[in-house]
């Protein structure tokens, strides 16, 4: 194929496929947060990028304290970084659940609306607090370089250490919401929440908390994508509509939709790029991915509830 060896092609795939991988978890942990936000609550939230956006920005600013003001901080920033990252953007997603969002709830499309000029008006904070350029986080020395399994693949142990911080955020999501008392609430309280009320739940704090967790997943976001590219004040809403494409594909309440769907969309996205341009990459993954919605309309895994 195009004058490559067997062996240089299967160096390509793989390096390509873990380019993917490192894609795949952005958007798996985009998707996670808006899974939680769109598919337990309902509320569609245009603002979701600019989340991602601010995790990114006190990525960077820890960064900045971490290797330019306090020097001792160089090897350890990047943990601290991932969990004020978390905390910034979870603290934010609550205030703005509690002030603006717990007014909409059953109104779709002005949650749309809303959530939209709230993206508008992050993004022109993040151009008056951070400047319009782009920014890149210094990584720590461990994040550098590469491990060779063979003489001409390379896998950058920035991704490596991304799909582990990935895995762990997934698997401690799904016990949040499958295995907790509070999974059972959230559960609860989107299946009927006046019944829920009934029981006891306090349905408000169940939102709130829920609203925040997801802004934080996509705070967490935001610090996985320094590792692989810039951050500019409009960085996170090029990623909303895969974000939302990869949460309807797999199924809005489906956290097992969600990974399949994010790896199948990131992996056809990634191999494609290398050969064909990376619009028209995009452009046959929508048109298979609107293809497939087209016959099964509920996504990949359809959550079961009852009649």
């Amino acid at each position: 194929m195009g004058g490559y060896s067997s062996q240089e092609l299967t160096a390509i795939f793989v390096m390509q496929g873990f380019s993917g991988l490192s894609l795949f978890c952005v958007f798996l942990l985009m998707a996670l947060g808006l899974a939680i936000i769109f598919g337990q609550m309902g509320v569609i939230n245009m603002a979701h990028g600019e989340f991602l956006t601010l995790g990114a920005y006190i990525t960077w600013l820890v960064s900045v304290l971490g290797t330019e003001i306090w020097p001792w901080m160089e090897h350890i920033y990047f943990p601290i970084a991932i969990l004020a990252a978390f905390t910034g953007t979870f603290i934010l997603g609550y205030f703005v659940e509690r002030l603006m969002i717990c007014r909409l709830y059953k109104r779709p499309l002005d949650t749309l609306l809303a959530t939209w000029g709230l993206g508008l008006i992050m993004q022109q904070a993040f151009r008056s607090g951070f400047g319009p350029r782009e920014v890149s986080v210094n990584l720590p020395p461990w994040l550098m370089g590469s491990w060779a399994p063979t003489d001409i693949i390379d896998i950058p142990v920035n991704g490596m250490f991304v799909m582990v911080v990935t895995f762990f955020i997934t698997l401690g999501v799904a016990l949040l919401l499958y295995k907790s008392r509070w999974g059972i609430k959230v559960r609860a309280t989107t299946q009927n929440r006046a019944m829920a009320n009934a029981a006891g739940i306090n349905t408000q704090r169940v939102d709130r908390f829920t609203f925040a967790l997801g802004c934080g997943i996509a705070g967490v976001a935001g610090a996985a994508f320094t590792t692989i590219a810039s951050t500019g004040p409009t960085t996170g809403s090029l990623y909303i509509v895969d974000t939302f494409l990869v949460v309807v594909f797999g199924g809005a309440a489906s956290i097992l939709g969600t990974v399949v769907s994010a790896f199948g969309i990131a992996q056809s996205q990634s191999i494609m790029e290398f050969f064909l341009s990376g619009s028209m990459a995009k452009v046959i993954t929508l048109t298979v991915v609107v293809g497939i919605l087209m016959v099964r309309p509920q996504g990949l895994f359809a959550s079961k509830v009852r009649r």
